[in-house]
């Protein structure tokens, strides 16, 4: 084979690994980039099957980092409720060369290895939404936890007392003990529950939902109906909507007619249409906008070697105080739908008032 041929042959050998190599970047992961030149910030998030990662928290980041570094790279990876595939991701972005590393961990308790992983190399970390605990954190931003939990049960006792109801049990459902959230709602419920006597938790033991999986937390509720019996509790405390759901159709199962007071957190839309025909009482409201763009402003800051803004309250996460933002929250109702989830375009109108929820809809001055 003459030099001349073995150089064209060389040449496409290259060019075809090189292509092969950069399509299978792209099946593995997601990216948004405007040139490239710029820097690499990862957002590694826990898990699909809550409604607001993929529909709010990755969009609104992505774009309000493109809003302010033009040429700053997003680096997406979603672990799926997976640990060990959250600590591959935390990997493969490190071996990217990414300059700050925003992560929202699948277990708050052992996601410390991830971060001190990176800041072995010089990678700063922000902890999204969950803190992780017992370790070198540059920067925590989240929502105001045990004030989502405060919020909660006040709202179920406040709600129990219109209802002209002086006593009985509460079922209570918390999140998985691998998110550090779900000990802080928990926190913030018992503060509120236990400086009164009239209302009674059950089980007397807290149980903590495995996953956050409204199935378990239906199977859990479908045995306190067999224990308590249908009449037998006068409310279920639920962290969130999805645990919520799984509450109401084992009610549904069991067939309780008139659901009693239920809570939730998220405002996922399944809950805001149950809220509407009375199914669930509330939900906690968090602006994920205000979230997401506060994250993106301090993960941009950190990349660009400067020191973020309004990180105003100090966390402890057990090695450390964190610089934090913590923001506020919303208990919405029926009656506070229109001034949160709709004025702030979480859902619109069309999304929530389908054929099947139009007379709640315009009960409730929706449409």
């Amino acid at each position: 084979m003459s030099i001349l041929r073995r150089s064209v042959v060389l040449a496409a050998s290259v060019a075809l690994v090189a292509g092969a190599a950069a399509c299978e970047k792209s099946s593995n992961s997601s990216s948004s980039s405007n040139g490239g030149s710029g820097k690499k910030i990862a957002l590694l998030l826990p898990e699909s099957q809550t409604t607001r990662y993929e529909s709010f928290d990755k969009p609104i980041f992505e774009a309000k980092v493109k809003a302010l570094c033009s040429d700053c790279t997003v680096v997406y990876q979603n672990a799926s409720q997976d640990e060990n595939k959250q600590k591959q991701q935390m990997d493969g972005v490190l071996a990217q060369g990414v300059n700050v590393v925003v992560l929202d961990p699948v277990n708050g308790e052992s996601a410390g290895t991830l971060a001190t992983t990176a800041k072995a190399k010089k990678v700063p970390v922000v902890a999204y939404d969950r803190l992780i605990k017992n370790t070198d954190l540059d920067a925590y931003v989240s929502f105001d936890n045990e004030e989502v939990g405060r919020a909660q049960a006040q709202s179920l006792l406040d709600k129990l007392k219109a209802d002209g109801k002086t006593s009985g049990k509460i079922v209570m459902i918390n999140g998985s003990t691998t998110d550090n959230n779900a000990l802080l709602f928990n926190k913030g419920a018992h503060s509120v529950f236990d400086k009164q006597t009239a209302f009674q938790l059950t089980p007397s033991k807290d149980f903590f939902t495995p996953e956050w999986k409204p199935e378990n937390a239906q199977t859990f509720m479908a045995g306190q109906i067999a224990t308590l019996g249908k009449t037998g509790f006068v409310g279920v405390y639920s962290a969130n909507d999805g645990m919520a759901g799984g509450a109401i159709a084992a009610m549904r199962a069991a067939g309780i007619k008139t659901i009693p007071p239920v809570t939730g957190q998220d405002s996922e839309l399944a809950a805001i249409q149950r809220i509407l025909v009375g199914d669930q009482y509330m939900t906690i409201y968090k602006s994920y906008k205000a979230e997401a763009e506060k994250t993106a402003e301090v993960a941009v800051a950190l990349a660009q070697g400067k020191t973020p803004a309004g990180l105003d309250a100090k966390v402890n996460n057990g090695q450390k105080d964190v610089p934090s933002a913590l923001l506020p929250v919303v208990a919405a109702t029926k009656d506070k739908i229109a001034s949160t989830i709709v004025a702030d375009k979480l859902w619109t109108v069309q999304q929530i008032c389908t054929a099947e929820f139009a007379t709640a809809c315009k009960s409730a001055g929706l449409q």
